[in-house]
């Protein structure tokens, strides 16, 4: 049942989007699979302006900026077992997963 798995990991919180990759590695390595990545993705950045002041102080201007990171993750030569444990595994929340066979 050589099949490939693709895993996307997103989420806002470099740490953990680490963390559940490195979780995910050390899983399917122990069920004997093999694991290319975790791969780091480009980070997506949204820049907001905002106004500080609605009248007095029109020039005045705030930004805030928000990142997404990203990894990428295959799996080869893929068992029963392996599949048995990704969908046990507990990953932290604040964290999206996408999965690809």
């Amino acid at each position: 049942m050589s099949q490939k798995i693709r895993i996307k990991l997103k989420s806002y919180d470099h740490n953990l989007v680490d963390k559940s990759a490195e979780k995910i590695v050390k899983t399917v390595k122990s069920t004997g699979a093999v694991v290319s990545g975790p791969i780091p993705l480009p980070t997506q950045k949204r820049i907001f302006t905002v106004n500080r002041s609605p009248f007095v102080n029109k020039k005045a201007r705030e930004q805030f900026q928000l990142c997404s990171f990203k990894r990428l993750m295959d799996i080869y030569s893929t068992t029963p077992k392996t599949i048995d444990s990704l969908m046990k595994l507990e990953l932290p929340s604040g964290v999206e997963v996408e999965i690809k066979v």
